[in-house]
């Protein structure tokens, strides 16, 4: 399956919107496009992963190396999810409680 990465800015914040599977071969799309969004000056990062199906140890990868990024600029990071196949992936790696993850933009928004 293909990956698509959409990323829209709106003011501080930068949506990330991934869709497919995010793989050892789609990966490096993922990281292209998140460091380009860090890079836009986004204070806020927002990854929305509830249109990824399937995400392996080098997306999770990936999505710790821009949170890396994100912190070395003072931003912020959030992670949009309710994809229990997805969820379940960051609760059995213990990134949920390196991610903030939450249920819509508007709650990573803070609205």
């Amino acid at each position: 399956m293909d990956l698509d990465v959409r990323v829209e800015k709106d003011g501080r914040f930068c949506f990330v919107t991934v869709s497919g599977e995010v793989d050892v071969y789609t990966s490096p799309v993922l990281k292209e496009r998140l460091i380009e969004a860090i890079e836009d000056a986004c204070d806020r990062l927002v990854v929305s992963l509830d249109e990824v199906g399937f995400i392996d140890s080098s997306g999770l990868g990936v999505l710790v190396g821009a949170l890396r990024r994100v912190k070395e600029r003072n931003a912020d990071m959030r992670i949009v999810c309710t994809r229990e196949q997805v969820l379940k992936i960051f609760r059995i790696t213990g990134l949920d409680k390196v991610f903030p993850i939450v249920a819509t933009q508007d709650e990573a928004r803070g609205i």
